[in-house]
Formats: C-alpha cells, sequence, structure tokens
C-alpha cells in the first residue's frame, strides 16, 4: 500500500503534523480492514514473489479461480466485491428512527445485516454495533 497526502495548506508546525499523522492512521486502517477482509474481496491473498520488480505482475491459482468464475460469486452465493465496494455495501447497515402515527416517541430499530455484513464484522472482531454513542 502507498501512503499518500494531499496539498496541505496548514502553516503552523503542529498543524502539518498532526494532518500528517492523520493520514498515516487513515493508511494503517486501510491496510489492517483490507488483509481482514481479504476473503470477502477481490484481493490477492497470496500475492506470487516476484524476482524481477520491472517484470508483469502475476497472479495467485486462488486469484486466476476467482477471476475465471461465471459469476464471481464465493462458495455461500455472495459476490466478490472491490474494497470499496464491500465499504458501500456496509454503509447500508442503518439505524432509523421509527414513529407511529400517534406515538410520543420515536423507537430506534437497526437493519438487518446481510451475511456478508456478519462475517465483515466477525473478521475484524468486532460485534455489529447495536446502538450509536
Amino acid at each position: 500500500m502507498r501512503f499518500s497526502a494531499r496539498t496541505i495548506w496548514h502553516r503552523l508546525e503542529e498543524r502539518v503534523k498532526a494532518h500528517v499523522l492523520i493520514c498515516m492512521l487513515a493508511c494503517y486502517l486501510t491496510w489492517h480492514l483490507r488483509r481482514a477482509w481479504a476473503p470477502l474481496t477481490f484481493t490477492d491473498e497470496d500475492p506470487p514473489a516476484g524476482s524481477d520488480p520491472v517484470a508483469p505482475a502475476s497472479r495467485s491459482a486462488r486469484a486466476r479461480a476467482r477471476a475465471k468464475a461465471s459469476r464471481q460469486h464465493d462458495q455461500a452465493g455472495r459476490p466478490y466485491r472491490s474494497f470499496r465496494g464491500l465499504l458501500t455495501h456496509l454503509a447500508t447497515l442503518t439505524r432509523n428512527q421509527v414513529r407511529s402515527a400517534g406515538a410520543p416517541a420515536a423507537v430506534p430499530m437497526l437493519a438487518e445485516p446481510t451475511s456478508e455484513q456478519r462475517e465483515a464484522f466477525q473478521l475484524i472482531g468486532a460485534p455489529i454495533p447495536l446502538t450509536l454513542k
């Protein structure tokens, strides 16, 4: 993974350092999530080690098998996604406030997580949040 930071317009040294720290933390978090969620994405989990740095990249047998799959689904029938696609799918797990006619208070309801969303949380070792704090 490559570290990149956009042009920043901070002038104070502490702010520049804070900006770089936040960018590094975001890169570190992304690196960990990509590794943990590799079974759910198109990520090549076992890239072959190349001896020549300028040779074209090659895929592992597992990655070639995923790419050849006609519909590109796993054994459970779920589609493989890109990392961004998985994040987009996880964003559909919402908490809504439901208020019925005449009721004085709204009732919080969490959308039912899909099997893929459940597995994503299991892979990072975190429970699905039932409440927002």
